[in-house]
């Protein structure tokens, strides 16, 4: 395990005391939690960047597409506990 030294503002430390204290940890612990949590959305956002980047070029080779209001109403539907037909993918004009 490594050391790293952050340098605070008095007002943050200040915060990041009583924000540690409020829910119980040190504020030693509750900067590693707040690096673990932003790395983990850092990481999901890079993911998520990629996959659509995949499925766009996947889309561009194959010509295949399903339209966003279709989706929508299959998505809204499933979310809301309804059964509901996948749409299906299909040569689009651009």
């Amino acid at each position: 395990m490594s050391t790293t030294t952050i340098r605070l503002s008095d007002e943050l430390k200040a915060r990041l005391a009583e924000a540690a204290q409020a829910e119980g940890v040190t504020a030693h612990a509750f900067i590693v939690d707040a690096i673990r949590l932003r790395t983990a959305q850092s990481e999901a956002r890079r993911d998520f960047v990629q996959e659509a980047q995949h499925r766009l070029a996947e889309m561009d080779r194959t010509g295949l597409a399903v339209p966003w209001d279709e989706a929508r109403r299959y998505l809204v539907a499933r979310a809301a506990g309804q059964k509901a037909a996948r749409p299906r993918a299909r040569k689009l004009k651009r």
